[in-house]
């Protein structure tokens, strides 16, 4: 992997970072380390998160499976990273046949489950707790749609989730497959563990190779020079609070789009907090060149682009035409087209003084993918020691669990009475 900052430099863009600031900062990226390091060591909270492609064991995950391996399809039913990881890493892999419930949409629920052939599609349940209401509501939903096509739900399902719980006794009761999610890791940071490979796994995806990936990247040292998550980390935050309070996710691969949908929570929930942070957005090459990049390009000059490729790619030809206005396409093919669209991009970002980052993997497979997510998740980690943050808690997203859960009658909670405070100003 590859990732080239120097188009974020102030030499280039503005808001941009100075060679001078930049070896600055990396004294303190130096510094940073250290503590990451210290908490990597001692397996501490989150920082556990970093050890996974040594820690996580995938010949445990593979014979929990085995009795389901070669199963047509596989339906991921949890939330946020108890589901972003393995549609991430699915997406990634190309393979079109895992399917995710992250959501509580009754259409949409509804509409994915009559469109799969459940006697041949592996049910996955989610949940460290095992008491995440959409999770356990869905879960409800999709048993009883096995029940209603006569299928047995306990012959197709597998459970990942915390020591004890409601899934873990459900998963004993039944005596269902049953992975446990890693002690000390955030959802959002659990990717390369049990809660991201269970899918892969099944489909017959190398998962090991997955781990040999994260090994890659997990070989980080003190400076920002030497280290490609610290180089984006690092960026990232000076870019910030040099104005570039968003961060556009945009890879040019459409297997990678899932990518950019769990670098969004990773990079929101970790880093949101104390009035600090960026925000990310999702963005798809080439498509968005056509829908944002005009913002990106002219509109407030307060976005770094991070543009996402493989540098090998599969080929189709684009057949020859005779019309003469189309004829330079014809002898090229659309990998070539969308190579010149990444770069027609980059170079019209710089052309308008816009920064952006470029990360290049070496082509688009199992440690390509192990070696992106755990970059990122680095990357992360840096920019929060960096911004002095709370990196691996997320209290806004519990305070509107507390609510939802007090307005369905689950308990007593003081942020659901806020919902009847609510300001109106009603048109019609």
């Amino acid at each position: 992997m590859k990732i080239d900052i120097g188009n974020a430099l102030a030499a280039e863009a503005s808001p941009g970072i100075s060679r001078d600031a930049l070896d600055r900062l990396d004294d303190r990226v130096a510094t940073c380390h250290d503590r990451i390091e210290r908490g990597r060591d001692a397996d501490e909270f989150g920082y556990a998160a970093l050890n996974l492609p040594h820690t996580t064991d995938p010949d445990t995950i593979t014979e929990a499976v085995s009795p389901l391996q070669g199963a047509e399809h596989v339906l991921v039913v949890g939330i946020g990273g108890s589901a972003l990881g393995a549609a991430t890493i699915a997406g990634a892999l190309g393979d079109s046949r895992v399917h995710t419930l992250d959501n509580v949409d009754p259409e949409h629920v509804s509409r994915t489950l009559d469109a799969l052939p459940l006697e041949d599609t592996v049910l996955n349940v989610v949940s460290r707790s095992g008491t995440t209401a959409e999770t356990l509501a869905n879960f409800l939903v999709v048993r009883e749609a096995y029940e209603d096509a006569g299928v047995d739900w306990t012959d197709r399902t597998v459970v990942t989730t915390g020591e004890s719980g409601p899934l873990r006794d459900l998963a004993e009761t039944h005596d269902l497959p049953a992975l446990t999610v890693p002690d000390g890791v955030p959802g959002r940071f659990s990717a390369l563990s049990a809660v991201g490979f269970v899918p892969a796994a099944i489909r017959g995806h190398d998962i090991e190779a997955v781990l040999d990936g994260g090994r890659r990247a997990a070989d980080l040292s003190g400076s920002l020079f030497e280290t490609p998550a610290y180089a984006y980390g690092a960026i990232a935050y000076a870019l910030d609070i040099r104005g570039a309070a968003v961060n556009a996710m945009m890879p040019y691969a459409e297997p990678l789009e899932p990518f950019a949908e769990w670098f969004a929570q990773l990079w929101a929930e970790s880093l949101g907090k104390d009035g600090l942070g960026q925000l990310p957005t999702r963005a798809l090459g080439a498509t968005d060149q056509h829908s944002q990049l005009q913002r990106y390009r002219a509109g407030p000059a307060n976005t770094l682009v991070t543009l996402v490729r493989p540098r090998e790619r599969p080929n189709r030809e684009i057949p020859a035409t005779d019309r003469e206005e189309l004829a330079y396409l014809g002898g090229t093919d659309l990998g070539d087209l969308l190579d010149a669209e990444f770069d027609a991009t980059e170079a019209s970002l710089a052309a308008a003084d816009r920064p952006s980052v470029r990360i290049e993997l070496d082509r688009l497979d199992e440690r390509a993918v192990g070696e992106l997510l755990y970059t990122m998740e680095a990357a992360c980690v840096l920019a929060g020691e960096l911004y002095g943050i709370e990196t691996f808690t997320q209290p806004a997203v519990e305070w509107g669990k507390r609510a939802a859960r007090g307005l369905l009658g689950g308990g007593e909670f003081a942020e659901a009475d806020a919902v009847a405070d609510k300001a109106e100003l009603v048109v019609e």
